[in-house]
């Protein structure tokens, strides 16, 4: 392409491709680019079940997979974009694939059902709920 048709559209990338840690950081995954490069490096991003490199090229139609502290996501790429825009522009960029849907609502769920990790505490001094109820059954 010309100079002037890129300079014209600069948001729009040529041949439909992208680096990795471009994309990622112009979907709102992360941050900042040097975030997405990192997170590729350390091998928490996968294209198409394939470890991947920040500079490695995706495509409309590839299956990236991004793994963040416990979840796993699972995106297909929709569309390129070279620069970061809203957050809406940015979730046009991809869509997520149905069983990574379901699998993050389940793990959600589990979370929340999850018991409260301060009420397996039982040791310690007993609050003033507690004395008064052992002072009622000390009574009968």
């Amino acid at each position: 392409m010309s100079k002037s048709s890129t300079a014209s559209n600069p948001g729009v990338a040529s041949a439909e491709r992208l680096r990795l840690d471009k994309w990622l950081w112009a979907a709102r995954f992360y941050k900042t680019r040097s975030l997405a490069a990192q997170e590729v490096e350390k091998g928490r991003v996968l294209i198409n079940d394939q470890l991947a490199k920040p500079a490695r090229e995706v495509r409309p139609g590839d299956i990236v997979r991004i793994r963040r502290q416990d979840q796993v996501m699972q995106v297909r790429v929709r569309g390129i974009s070279a620069v970061r825009g809203p957050a809406p522009v940015a979730a046009q960029l991809y869509e997520e694939t149905p069983e990574s849907r379901a699998a993050r609502e389940h793990a959600a769920e589990m979370r929340r059902l999850a018991p409260e990790p301060a009420q397996t505490i039982s040791d310690g001094r007993p609050t003033k709920r507690d004395r008064r109820q052992l002072a009622s059954l000390r009574e009968k």
